[in-house]
């Protein structure tokens, strides 16, 4: 269910009359999508789903599932937690870190906004320095919410990593999860590991300046947008937030199946193409990510 603070929220943000001209998509430097990286974007929206379930974010030890049926590919892999958390701080960062043998990974997933305690993390606009880069300023919300669960995710990454070090970390979420998700790959390169990010309907999280820090580590970057979802704009670019290139646009309605030629490259951290090109938004589009519907799981 979504909840009448992100409506009211999304309706204040998201205002317009029509959509831009399209644009002719970019791979400038990155490769296509083909029908292996459609597969695990799929894997990894699945992972981002079930941090919404709270079988996955108070019991750990347990199998990873989704009691709504939003999570096949993860429940196939026999994936089990290894940490989950459901902070009682002010933000209420929830999640979980879980191993899954069968495609030999270490995710790190972070829930999207569920609690009040989540918008109002949403909505804490100001800028603020981080230890990420010099001179470097991030959303204040998203950044505390890390900060939150750093030291739980950190000492769970490392331990599994050495048990298992041919294992591939990654990070996950949807919508501020998917923020969350960015920050924490960002600050886990910067300790000596190699972590990819997936997004799925993310905010803006930092300054321009950060932005170009975090697209220019390694490990890879995959930052899904779908249609005309509103979250994705806020916060503005005028306020100097900006995404972590590329984008990996789905150039697909709602309720239509996704596959590897819907999807649009645009890269550059101020980009307003994909889905910045959209001047009518709808709260269902960052709802629907590959035909599943998050949120649902948290019932």
């Amino acid at each position: 269910m979504v909840s009448l603070l992100s409506l009211v929220s999304t309706g204040l943000l998201c205002v317009g009359l029509g959509r831009a001209v399209p644009t002719v998509k970019s791979t400038r430097g990155v490769a296509p999508v083909d029908n292996a990286v459609l597969g695990t974007f799929t894997l990894m929206e699945q992972y981002a789903s079930a941090a919404y379930c709270k079988s996955n974010y108070n019991s750990p030890g347990d199998q990873i599932r989704c009691n709504d049926g939003t999570c096949p590919l993860v429940q196939a892999s026999n994936a089990t937690s290894v940490i989950e958390y459901n902070s009682n701080l002010s933000t209420d960062v929830t999640g979980y870190v879980a191993l899954d043998s069968t495609h030999k990974l270490i995710v790190v997933s972070f829930r999207g906004s569920v609690s009040i305690q989540n918008w109002i993390t949403n909505l804490d606009f100001d800028a603020v320095s981080t230890s990420l880069c010099s001179g470097c300023t991030v959303h204040h919300g998203f950044w505390q919410s890390w900060l939150d669960s750093r030291s739980a995710v950190t000492a769970a990454v490392k331990q599994l990593s050495a048990s298992n070090p041919t294992y591939k970390i990654v990070t996950t979420g949807h919508s501020l999860g998917g923020a969350i998700a960015t920050l924490a790959a960002a600050d886990l390169r910067n300790a000596g590991y190699q972590v990819a990010f997936y997004s799925f309907g993310a905010p803006r999280v930092s300054s321009s300046k950060l932005a170009k820090y975090i697209t220019a580590q390694p490990g890879g970057n995959y930052r899904v947008t779908h249609w005309n979802d509103p979250v994705p704009n806020i916060p503005p670019i005028f306020l100097d937030f900006a995404h972590v290139s590329p984008e990996y646009y789905i150039n697909r309605p709602n309720g239509l199946a996704v596959t590897a030629s819907d999807f649009k490259i645009y890269e550059g951290v101020m980009n307003l193409r994909g889905n910045a090109a959209w001047l009518i938004t709808d709260i269902l589009a960052h709802l629907w990510y590959f035909g599943t519907f998050p949120i649902k799981c948290a019932l």
